[in-house]
């Protein structure tokens, strides 16, 4: 009986850590994160009036490769700028001014 409990829960612990691990790869980090890391990039280049993002995450393909997006914005005084920030590492995806 202990040899079948102990197997049971090597088992059952494995694969908790395998879904765990799989869990923590795919999330995504927050809207307001990426928003702030789109910030700092356009900052480098110039000043930011106004800012904007959508909290949902949207799927676009871009050069035959797939990314999860959050949608977002960037006002300057020249002009605005609709960009794509990766929802998982926060990197600008693609910009286009508006």
């Amino acid at each position: 009986m202990r040899v079948k409990t102990f197997f049971t829960g090597i088992v059952v612990g494995a694969t908790a850590a395998y879904i765990f691990h799989q869990w923590q790869h795919k999330r995504f980090i927050s809207s307001e994160q990426a928003l702030q890391k789109a910030k700092e990039a356009f900052q480098q280049t110039g000043a930011i009036t106004g800012s904007w993002i959508q909290t949902t995450v949207e799927t676009i393909e871009k050069n035959g490769l797939r990314y999860d997006v959050y949608r977002g914005g960037i006002t300057r005084p020249t002009g605005a700028y609709e960009c794509f920030i990766d929802a998982k590492s926060g990197t600008i995806i693609d910009a286009r001014k508006l």
